[in-house]
């Protein structure tokens, strides 16, 4: 029960790994605020408390500051404080050449993988600061070193410098700030698209095929992680276990380093 008590908020929490991460914090007693747009949200929460845990779901735009601020002022009027944000919204929308990008394909990676984990860093920070604690586990990627989703590349090295630097500024206030980079993950099939279009042709698929390849590549293990390896390593840096780590980006990867 590693984390009894305590206010996380997790969001991207409908499916894939945010889902799993939330699964596995409320059997440790921890009092969720799971946080999507999509509604499927919902039905995470009714697991959640079906098996004896304390959650709430708020559905929120995490690509605005003024959603991150609306989810982060939800959670502070439920539960009266914030003790644990892991920030798990982002992934790949489009996989192709850098070149095949548009100025529109480029701005979504970087709103989608980049802004949400920055605003929502903004918007828990005052809370954590007055609380003199706090955590925060960013979700990065360890296709910073990767081919065809170069924007989405980007926008993950941008979350491993904010976790770095936010970590500097916020030491003396108590707050942590840490992050994983996961690499390939096995998942069930999406129930809410990214929006990645079907490829049209043969050009296109071979372009996704290779992101794919190269994934498995780079991993020593050859294979894809399952949803409990990436869930695992988020959780020991949620938790007070981790009390002396602060500013690191553990790579989860099978060994690429991203």
């Amino acid at each position: 029960m590693r984390f009894q008590d305590q206010v996380m908020v997790i969001t991207g929490a409908a499916q894939g790994i945010g889902r799993r991460v939330a699964e596995r914090a409320g059997a440790e007693g921890g009092r969720l605020v799971l946080v999507d747009r999509a509604e499927v949200v919902d039905e995470v929460v009714a697991t959640i408390r079906e098996q004896g845990g304390e959650a709430i779901a708020v559905r929120a735009d995490l690509e605005t500051f003024a959603g991150a601020e609306a989810a982060i002022n939800e959670a502070c009027a439920h539960f009266g404080r914030i003790d644990v944000l892991i920030n798990n919204v982002g992934g790949a929308i489009n996989f192709k050449p850098f070149t095949e990008f548009s100025a529109d394909e480029i701005s979504a990676e970087i709103n989608r993988s980049l802004m949400p984990t920055l605003w929502c860093c903004r918007a828990v920070l005052p809370t954590m600061v007055a609380q003199g604690e706090g955590v925060i586990v960013n979700v990065s990627s360890a296709a910073t070193r990767g081919i065809h989703r170069i924007p989405y590349s980007a926008a993950k090295g941008g979350v491993n410098a904010l976790t770095a630097s936010l970590a500097f500024e916020v030491a003396e206030h108590g707050i942590r700030v840490v992050a994983t980079a996961p690499g390939g993950t096995e998942a069930p099939p999406r129930r809410i698209s990214r929006g990645t279009p079907e490829p049209r042709n043969d050009r296109e698929r071979a372009w996704f095929q290779a992101h794919i390849d190269q994934t498995r590549q780079s991993c020593l293990f050859d294979r894809y992680g399952t949803l409990d390896e990436m869930a695992a390593p988020i959780l020991f840096l949620a938790s007070r276990e981790a009390s002396y780590i602060t500013g690191s980006v553990l790579p989860v990867a099978g060994g690429d380093l991203g």
